[in-house]
């Protein structure tokens, strides 16, 4: 399919997510099933190796993988090889484990951002927290970033109570530099101002779906999925989305179409 610049799309129109609920976290069925059916994830991708090997080859631009919290690199291991074999030069955040927005992560990362954007724009991979800082660091820097990438990503949520990670959170919490609250209200600043594709499931034990999702627009646009919140690394379905946004020339943007036989992999977006 050709590509057509940014500016030639307009969205459809969609409806709008339903609003969160103040202190309403995902159900318990869905958070106390998450470990079960993240292996359910990694055992789809296993059995789905031969089918990404048809996944669109990259530029060589390069790529940073942020994890979530309470994670390392070593959770984004499966997700950045298979994007390497696509050609890319990808990179994890190597700041060892995620526990939020420390003096160091966040020094780290725009480091990283500036060394790497010497080369060529950036883009930015973010699963759960990690996408949050994708998101912040391409506000700080949209010209070092090409695109954003998040899984899972809770970045329009509005009460942290609306996450199973909440209290997790909390207590890492005095570790965090000053001004470390959770962004403010998407639908109350400037517009993002990279493209930016939000993956997101419905099925999500940890995180609101709702909160990971904003309104579609010209270089904006969510994708729905079915997985688990710790199976978005391994899913084939996201990993198939990840691969084709990357694979999209610098400076043309379309919204993601599946590519047939593969359509009732992805549901309805929100």
């Amino acid at each position: 399919m050709t590509a057509v610049p940014s500016d030639a799309y307009s969205p459809l129109p969609d409806e709008p997510p339903l609003p969160l609920v103040e202190g309403q976290a995902p159900g318990l069925l869905w958070y106390l099933t998450e470990p079960t059916r993240a292996a359910v994830d990694m055992g789809q991708f296993a059995a789905t190796r031969q089918l990404l090997r048809a996944a669109p080859s990259g530029d060589g631009h390069p790529v940073m993988v942020l994890p979530g919290l309470g994670a390392s690199d070593g959770s984004t291991s499966v997700l950045r090889r298979f994007l390497a074999k696509l050609g890319y030069d990808v990179h994890g955040w190597g700041l060892g484990r995620n526990i939020g927005p420390t003096v160091p992560a966040v020094q780290g990362i725009r480091a990283q951002l500036r060394a790497l954007g010497k080369v060529d724009k950036v883009s930015i991979v973010g699963w759960s927290l990690g996408g949050i800082f994708a998101r912040e660091i391409a506000r700080e820097h949209p010209d070092l970033v090409r695109q954003v990438i998040t899984m899972g990503s809770p970045y329009a949520m509005t009460d942290m109570r609306q996450t199973r990670a909440n209290p997790a959170y909390q207590l890492l919490s005095r570790f965090y530099t000053a001004g470390a609250e959770h962004p403010p209200p998407e639908r109350g600043r400037p517009a993002f101002p990279v493209p930016a594709t939000s993956i997101y499931s419905k099925t999500d034990g940890i995180v609101p779906w709702q909160g990971c999702v904003s309104d579609p627009g010209p270089r904006a646009e969510n994708v729905a999925v079915s997985c688990s919140h710790l199976g978005f690394g391994y899913n084939p379905s996201v990993m198939w989305v990840v691969a084709d946004r990357l694979s999209q020339p610098y400076g043309y943007w379309r919204p993601f179409t599946p590519p047939p036989g593969m359509a009732g992999m992805y549901p309805r977006a929100a």
